[in-house]
């Protein structure tokens, strides 16, 4: 039988965009690092990501049924482990505003507002399936969570 650690470091060598998923209550802003977002369909637009159980974002989707995807640039490091703790004031000191009722994170080079398509139950953590109603995006090297750090994609980062 594969144990949780095997699994566990094997899937940290496989690297993963990384994202700030949001929405509101309609006045507080919730959000949360997220690097299991992945592009679903082209025909409607769709995506996904995975949360786990006990995300406290989990509740305000579900209850929504709308959220924003955030998907951060090399530099963003610092803002990913800010929403990556627990009971930080998340959005303090970060540049936001709301775009399609939702909360965004104004400096990320990519931007999507998503109505949430499906909720699937899928282990200790539920799959959100969200068909995009709106995206914006900049060119700019990428952030990417591989071997349990940030980075981004050196190739792109060394370009002109």
């Amino acid at each position: 039988m594969l144990s949780e650690d095997t699994f566990r470091n094997l899937m940290a060598g496989v690297c993963g965009p990384v994202t700030i998923v949001t929405t509101t209550d309609g006045q507080v802003p919730f959000g949360v690092t997220v690097s299991s977002f992945a592009s679903l369909s082209l025909a409607p637009p769709m995506i996904s990501v995975a949360l786990d159980h006990r995300s406290g974002l989990l509740p305000a989707i579900l209850s929504t049924e709308r959220f924003g995807v955030n998907v951060l640039g090399s530099d963003h490091d610092r803002i990913a482990i800010t929403f990556a703790q627990r009971g930080a004031d998340r959005f303090a000191g970060v540049p936001w505003q709301f775009d399609n009722d939702l909360p965004r994170l104004t400096d990320a080079p990519g931007w999507l507002a998503c109505h949430l398509h499906q909720a699937i139950d899928a282990g200790d953590h539920i799959l959100l399936l969200g068909e995009v109603k709106a995206a914006e995006t900049r060119t700019a090297a990428p952030l990417v969570y591989g071997y349990r750090t940030f980075g981004t994609h050196s190739a792109y980062a060394n370009r002109p």
